[in-house]
């Protein structure tokens, strides 16, 4: 006669940081991360979030920066709604930025396509167009200025050749200044455009071009069927890039002109400066200068739904 004996229930386990599991450490993990990002994120809290919210509630206030400032609503808003200086920048800005996403663009994807081809010198080329970008602002500011002045280069050679009567006060004649500037701007700034395009030109499988060529499409078709809707993303890149930067235009300008001669080259920068740390109207220029980061803010906004919605149309 055998016995046989039923085992025993299974005991439950005391739960214990060991037995939790991967999960207990990864919970520790991210418990970890988070008291490592603190520093970076009170250094940002610091440095950006607070100073941003200030310069807004200054917007509302009529604050000088040697006194207390009282609350006066809208008005910071409505003087500048009525201030010709400051209307004038509006729209020396509004024609700077345009000016700059549609020559830097088409100059910058042209310069991409000739340096993208199997030219000896390519490398070289790319470093010469991409240089001016990496020099200091105030350089160019410097250096445009002595090119634009009457005993420069660029007049010289006019009247090397004959045309020193075509030769106008490029950054003193209220006509052409803001022209003259915005080539400047071009020049330095046109290589890093290129650089984006080059990149994603990279990006575009060599099979697509010889399957266009094997089905006989002309340079043009294989160019705006191939090349352009696969260049989307670099383009969105470089329009906002180049939008954002133009908005924010100062050191260039500064050095050139200051916004001469009279608001002939005055931009929304350049008036925010002026207002706050020249005449002393913190709240004022604290207003110009949330009008400037509202307007950055739609404009990158806009590019960037109407690429998505290109995208989603696709």
């Amino acid at each position: 006669m055998t016995t046989s004996v039923a085992p025993a229930p299974p005991q439950p386990r005391a739960e214990s940081p060991a037995f939790r599991g991967p999960t207990g450490r990864r919970k520790g993990r991210r418990t970890g991360f988070l008291w490592f990002a603190l520093p970076a994120i009170v250094l940002y809290v610091l440095v950006v979030v607070y100073p941003t919210l200030s310069g807004a509630a200054l917007a509302f206030t009529d604050s000088k920066g040697g006194r207390s400032a009282d609350f006066i609503g809208l008005q910071n808003f409505v003087r500048l709604a009525n201030d010709p200086a400051a209307l004038a920048s509006i729209v020396n800005t509004v024609v700077l930025t345009v000016s700059l996403v549609v020559v830097q663009t088409i100059v910058a994807l042209m310069l991409a396509l000739g340096l993208h081809q199997r030219l000896r010198t390519r490398g070289i080329l790319r470093t010469v167009f991409f240089l001016p970008f990496i020099l200091p602002s105030l350089i160019v500011g410097v250096l445009w200025q002595f090119l634009y002045s009457p005993d420069g280069p660029i007049d010289s050679v006019l009247d090397s050749v004959g045309l020193g009567f075509l030769a106008p006060l490029w950054l003193g004649d209220s006509s052409i200044a803001l022209w003259s500037v915005i080539v400047a701007l071009i020049w330095q700034n046109v290589g890093f455009s290129m650089v984006v395009y080059l990149a994603g030109l990279e990006q575009i499988p060599g099979e697509l071009y010889e399957a266009a060529a094997i089905d006989g499409a002309s340079g043009w078709r294989t160019f705006w069927n191939v090349t352009r809707p696969l260049l989307g993303p670099a383009t969105t890149i470089n329009l906002t890039l180049t939008m954002v930067g133009a908005l924010k235009i100062f050191d260039q300008i500064f050095v050139m002109t200051n916004g001469g001669p009279g608001y002939a080259t005055d931009v929304l920068s350049l008036v925010t400066y002026r207002q706050s740390f020249v005449l002393g109207n913190w709240g004022y220029g604290s207003a110009i200068a949330l009008v400037l980061a509202m307007i950055v803010a739609a404009a990158a906004f806009v590019q960037l739904w109407l690429r998505g919605k290109v995208e989603v149309d696709r």
